[in-house]
């Protein structure tokens, strides 16, 4: 008794994928490009790419030589934002030092600063910033705020002293009414910046790795001249799509696995909400990297051809997902183009549900924009594979 067709079906199909795991099995670099890679990337961007800013290099210009002043730079350099690189004569010094990059920021305190506490008058000192890093800038300013801010309140509570200083861009403290702000950091309260990091590369990581293993292994097979025997099998081409797809996906998928685990334990990110949630977007989001390397693949005739290809579809892609940094820091007219970003999608829902605790009642849009985006990509891929075999 024959089989029937829907058994011949699967048989062949079992058949292609057991040759397509045997045939990645024997290409050990490719293997390798599934974990080694991923895993150095993600540690890599976790570590390296923080946007705490400590021990920055302070230099002190101190005019006034008292007790005091020296009170205020051992204040300024005993906290770790700040560390004491070296003491000038002069602000003409100091800024020749931040010009050649020896400094990140300078102390000035004027010759009259410890007259002017020891008699209950304002105290101007001013704060130089090397801004050719904005960010680190800020920052810096920041710190140096809540450090003179904290010494304010220490002047206020010693008996003689009753002093406010000053900074430029600082609000005005000097008046007899005052505002106590007293922030409370959800979901973060350590404020652990590698959080950030983690969470948004982790989709970048599953589009790039995707699109590169599936384009590699595809020009591979054709390089080999193995494609056209298999067109001289009984499987169709609907058989041979999905077999070419499938292992590439569950290997793709046990590097989520180990992704999610280093997140956990490299970094401590908690788990708050449904983690199944975030292995089927993490699913989505191989399949739209499987789609986007197989549609490129089909274009180019080389690896060569392949990544340079690749290099005009993934860095725009990592650039406007919001991954690296926020949408909102964008400009406004580049702000829409990201929501044609699967990885803007992804990046949504492993921050809400791993750090918020969102669940798809919340999270519902963005799984439904990535199912979109796999449809899409998955079916351009199919087709133009169809055509080619064709």
């Amino acid at each position: 008794m024959s089989e029937s067709p829907n058994q011949d079906f699967w048989a062949r199909l079992a058949a292609l994928v057991r040759k397509e795991f045997n045939q990645i099995r024997r290409d050990r670099r490719l293997a390798m490009s599934l974990i080694v890679p991923p895993t150095l990337q993600l540690l890599l961007f976790g570590f390296a790419l923080n946007a705490t800013v400590s021990n920055l290099r302070l230099g002190v210009v101190d005019d006034s030589r008292t007790p005091e002043s020296r009170e205020l730079a051992a204040t300024m350099s005993e906290s770790k934002s700040f560390r004491l690189a070296a003491t000038y004569f002069s602000v003409s010094d100091l800024s020749a030092a931040i010009a050649r990059g020896e400094l990140d920021a300078g102390l000035v305190i004027p010759y009259d600063y410890a007259r002017s506490l020891q008699n209950g008058r304002q105290a101007d000192v001013q704060i130089l910033l090397n801004a050719v890093n904005a960010n680190t800038a800020a920052i810096a300013q920041g710190y140096a705020e809540g450090v003179i801010q904290s010494y304010n309140q220490t002047l206020i509570t010693e008996g003689g002293i009753h002093a406010q200083f000053q900074q430029v861009a600082a609000s005005d403290v000097s008046r007899r009414g005052r505002i106590t702000l007293t922030p409370a950091f959800l979901f973060n309260p350590g404020l652990e910046s590698s959080w950030f990091i983690v969470t948004g590369t982790f989709g970048i990581l599953l589009i790039l790795n995707g699109s590169l293993v599936s384009s590699t292994a595809m020009i591979k097979e054709r390089e080999a001249g193995t494609v056209e025997q298999l067109l001289m099998t009984p499987a169709g081409t609907t058989e041979i799509i999905i077999a070419k797809i499938t292992p590439l996906f569950l290997l793709l998928m046990v590097m989520v696995f180990f992704a999610i685990a280093l997140m956990k334990v490299a970094f401590g990110v908690p788990f708050r909400g449904s983690l199944p949630l975030v292995v089927s977007a993490s699913a989505l989001c191989v399949l739209c990297g499987i789609g986007i390397g197989t549609f490129i693949a089909t274009f180019t005739k080389s690896a060569q051809q392949s990544q340079l290809m690749s290099f005009f579809v993934n860095p725009p892609l990592a650039s406007l997902s919001g991954s690296l940094t926020p949408v909102e820091a964008m400009p406004h007219w580049m702000q829409p183009l990201t929501v044609l970003n699967p990885i803007r999608h992804f990046g949504v829902i492993s921050r809400a549900a791993l750090l918020k605790g969102s669940g798809i009642d919340t999270l519902w849009p963005n799984m439904l924009a990535l199912m979109a985006f796999t449809t899409v990509l998955l079916a351009l891929s199919v087709w133009r594979f169809r055509k080619q075999l064709g």
